[in-house]
């Protein structure tokens, strides 16, 4: 099932997935006239929770993608500290408090004072 979703996944967040989607769109709007509105607006509502669901398997495997390459960066450089490797999994508390001790730390190494996003 995994490999499907992805597969989907991968599909609709290209050009020819978009394409797919509008048309069926349009396909399901052409069939209002003929007294099919329950069954459009139920399509249409079922294929928006699809939709929905895929681009969150999508931005999962981006997200993943990214930590894992930023974790193999902060492993290989010798001078980093390895224990930020897997923060991701962490509590948000846990997260919280180890970007706060490292602003800290670089609050440290260079004093001029930072601004806050808004």
């Amino acid at each position: 099932m995994n490999d499907f979703l992805f597969r989907m996944a991968d599909f609709l967040s290209r050009p020819p997935g978009f394409y797919f989607v509008i048309a069926a769109m349009v396909g399901s709007t052409a069939l209002v006239p003929f007294g099919f509105t329950n069954v459009v607006t139920y399509a249409l509502s079922v294929a928006a929770i699809v939709i929905t669901s895929i681009v969150l398997i999508q931005g999962y495997r981006d997200t993943a993608a990214i930590h894992a390459k930023l974790d193999e960066i902060i492993v290989s450089m010798r001078e980093t500290r390895n224990e930020v490797v897997g923060l991701e999994h962490e509590q948000p508390e846990r997260i919280a408090a180890a970007v706060e001790r490292l602003e800290q730390e670089a609050d440290e190494q260079n004093p001029t004072p930072r601004q806050s996003a808004i």
